[in-house]
Protein backbone atom coordinates (compact mmCIF):
# COMPACT_ATOMS: atom_id res chain seq x y z
CA UNK A 1 0.00 0.00 0.00
CA UNK A 2 1.47 3.70 -0.88
CA UNK A 3 1.68 5.87 1.74
CA UNK A 4 2.77 9.89 1.68
CA UNK A 5 5.73 10.66 3.27
CA UNK A 6 6.58 14.06 2.54
CA UNK A 7 4.95 16.89 0.48
CA UNK A 8 7.14 16.19 -2.26
CA UNK A 9 6.56 12.57 -2.76
CA UNK A 10 3.07 13.99 -2.56
CA UNK A 11 3.07 16.44 -5.53
CA UNK A 12 4.42 13.34 -7.64
CA UNK A 13 1.98 11.06 -7.12
CA UNK A 14 -0.90 13.89 -7.59
CA UNK A 15 0.90 14.69 -10.53
CA UNK A 16 0.54 11.45 -11.68
CA UNK A 17 -2.82 10.55 -10.57
CA UNK A 18 -3.91 14.04 -12.67
CA UNK A 19 -2.38 12.79 -16.15
CA UNK A 20 -4.43 8.80 -15.77
CA UNK A 21 -6.22 9.66 -18.83
CA UNK A 22 -10.06 8.05 -18.68
CA UNK A 23 -12.53 7.95 -21.85
CA UNK A 24 -15.37 10.13 -21.40
CA UNK A 25 -18.50 7.96 -19.86
CA UNK A 26 -22.01 8.12 -20.24
CA UNK A 27 -23.61 8.65 -16.74
CA UNK A 28 -24.73 4.85 -16.83
CA UNK A 29 -21.25 3.66 -17.37
CA UNK A 30 -19.48 6.05 -14.64
CA UNK A 31 -17.59 4.15 -11.97
CA UNK A 32 -19.74 2.81 -9.51
CA UNK A 33 -18.39 3.39 -5.16
CA UNK A 34 -17.91 0.04 -3.58
CA UNK A 35 -17.80 -0.02 0.04
CA UNK A 36 -16.46 -2.96 2.00
CA UNK A 37 -16.40 -3.95 5.89
CA UNK A 38 -16.42 -6.88 7.82
CA UNK A 39 -20.01 -6.31 7.33
CA UNK A 40 -19.72 -7.29 3.55
CA UNK A 41 -20.04 -5.24 0.66
CA UNK A 42 -22.14 -2.40 -0.68
CA UNK A 43 -21.84 -1.14 -4.36
CA UNK A 44 -23.40 2.58 -4.72
CA UNK A 45 -24.04 4.56 -7.67
CA UNK A 46 -24.66 8.50 -7.78
CA UNK A 47 -27.94 8.47 -7.81
CA UNK A 48 -27.79 6.08 -4.15
CA UNK A 49 -25.39 8.34 -2.64
CA UNK A 50 -27.01 12.02 -4.01
CA UNK A 51 -30.23 10.32 -2.02
CA UNK A 52 -27.92 9.91 0.75
CA UNK A 53 -28.74 13.49 1.88
CA UNK A 54 -25.53 15.85 0.65
CA UNK A 55 -23.70 19.11 2.31
CA UNK A 56 -21.27 21.63 1.13
CA UNK A 57 -17.96 22.30 1.93
CA UNK A 58 -16.67 25.74 0.44
CA UNK A 59 -12.59 25.94 0.63
CA UNK A 60 -9.41 26.32 -1.32
CA UNK A 61 -7.29 23.31 -2.38
CA UNK A 62 -3.98 22.44 -3.82
CA UNK A 63 -5.43 21.88 -7.21
CA UNK A 64 -7.92 23.63 -7.54
CA UNK A 65 -7.62 27.88 -8.46
CA UNK A 66 -9.94 29.76 -5.62
CA UNK A 67 -12.68 29.00 -3.60
CA UNK A 68 -14.41 26.11 -4.44
CA UNK A 69 -17.86 24.88 -3.49
CA UNK A 70 -17.60 20.94 -3.49
CA UNK A 71 -21.22 19.09 -2.52
CA UNK A 72 -20.96 15.28 -1.78
CA UNK A 73 -22.12 12.89 1.23
CA UNK A 74 -20.88 12.95 4.73
CA UNK A 75 -18.12 9.79 4.63
CA UNK A 76 -19.59 9.42 8.27
CA UNK A 77 -23.10 9.10 7.29
CA UNK A 78 -21.94 6.91 4.21
CA UNK A 79 -20.32 4.40 6.06
CA UNK A 80 -23.31 4.61 8.84
CA UNK A 81 -25.56 3.55 5.50
CA UNK A 82 -23.20 0.64 4.52
CA UNK A 83 -22.84 -0.91 8.14
CA UNK A 84 -19.10 -0.23 7.96
CA UNK A 85 -17.59 0.11 11.06
CA UNK A 86 -13.87 0.58 12.46
CA UNK A 87 -10.88 2.67 12.94
CA UNK A 88 -9.50 3.00 9.48
CA UNK A 89 -11.17 3.53 6.09
CA UNK A 90 -8.67 2.56 2.70
CA UNK A 91 -9.57 4.40 0.19
CA UNK A 92 -8.43 3.46 -3.50
CA UNK A 93 -8.44 5.36 -6.35
CA UNK A 94 -9.32 4.22 -9.93
CA UNK A 95 -5.52 4.73 -10.59
CA UNK A 96 -4.66 2.64 -7.50
CA UNK A 97 -3.49 5.06 -5.56
CA UNK A 98 -4.80 4.36 -2.16
CA UNK A 99 -4.61 6.14 1.37
CA UNK A 100 -5.19 5.27 5.01
CA UNK A 101 -7.78 7.65 6.63
CA UNK A 102 -8.46 7.29 10.51
CA UNK A 103 -12.43 7.11 9.99
CA UNK A 104 -12.35 9.84 13.31
CA UNK A 105 -11.40 12.14 10.51
CA UNK A 106 -14.89 12.17 9.42
CA UNK A 107 -16.93 13.18 12.01
CA UNK A 108 -14.29 15.24 13.52
CA UNK A 109 -13.58 17.24 10.33
CA UNK A 110 -17.19 16.57 8.48
CA UNK A 111 -15.12 15.10 5.34
CA UNK A 112 -17.57 14.40 2.98
CA UNK A 113 -17.21 12.11 -0.69
CA UNK A 114 -17.90 14.99 -3.31
CA UNK A 115 -19.61 14.19 -6.25
CA UNK A 116 -19.98 18.02 -7.40
CA UNK A 117 -17.80 21.17 -8.20
CA UNK A 118 -19.39 24.23 -8.36
CA UNK A 119 -22.44 22.59 -9.09
CA UNK A 120 -21.15 20.18 -11.71
CA UNK A 121 -20.31 16.95 -11.50
CA UNK A 122 -16.95 16.50 -11.46
CA UNK A 123 -15.92 14.04 -14.65
CA UNK A 124 -13.52 11.04 -14.13
CA UNK A 125 -10.70 12.71 -16.08
CA UNK A 126 -10.84 15.68 -14.20
CA UNK A 127 -10.53 14.62 -10.27
CA UNK A 128 -14.45 12.84 -10.50
CA UNK A 129 -16.21 10.94 -10.06
CA UNK A 130 -15.87 10.80 -6.30
CA UNK A 131 -13.66 12.93 -4.33
CA UNK A 132 -12.62 12.85 -0.76
CA UNK A 133 -12.97 16.45 0.69
CA UNK A 134 -11.81 17.95 3.76
CA UNK A 135 -13.01 21.56 4.83
CA UNK A 136 -9.38 22.65 4.60
CA UNK A 137 -9.77 26.50 5.26
CA UNK A 138 -12.35 25.65 8.46
CA UNK A 139 -9.06 24.34 10.60
CA UNK A 140 -5.08 25.66 10.32
CA UNK A 141 -4.25 21.69 11.19
CA UNK A 142 -5.65 20.67 7.73
CA UNK A 143 -3.58 22.91 5.64
CA UNK A 144 -0.86 20.65 5.01
CA UNK A 145 0.17 16.51 5.34
CA UNK A 146 -0.87 14.36 6.19
CA UNK A 147 -4.52 15.65 4.98
CA UNK A 148 -3.92 16.86 1.59
CA UNK A 149 -2.46 13.02 0.98
CA UNK A 150 -5.95 11.76 2.44
CA UNK A 151 -7.99 13.93 -0.29
CA UNK A 152 -8.44 10.82 -2.81
CA UNK A 153 -10.00 11.73 -6.43
CA UNK A 154 -11.03 9.35 -8.44
CA UNK A 155 -12.57 6.97 -5.77
CA UNK A 156 -13.99 3.70 -6.73
CA UNK A 157 -13.40 1.83 -3.34
CA UNK A 158 -13.45 2.78 0.44
CA UNK A 159 -12.49 -0.45 2.72
CA UNK A 160 -12.99 0.08 6.74
CA UNK A 161 -10.83 -2.28 8.87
Amino acid sequence: MFKTTSLSAFIVVAAAAATFAFPTLAADDLPKLKVTSAAGSVTYDRDQLEKMGMVSIKTTTPWNEGVIDFEGVPLEKLLKEAGATGETATVTALNDYSVDIPTSDFSEFGTILAIKRNGEYMPVDDQGPFFVMYPFDSNPVLQGQPYHGRAVWQVKEISVE
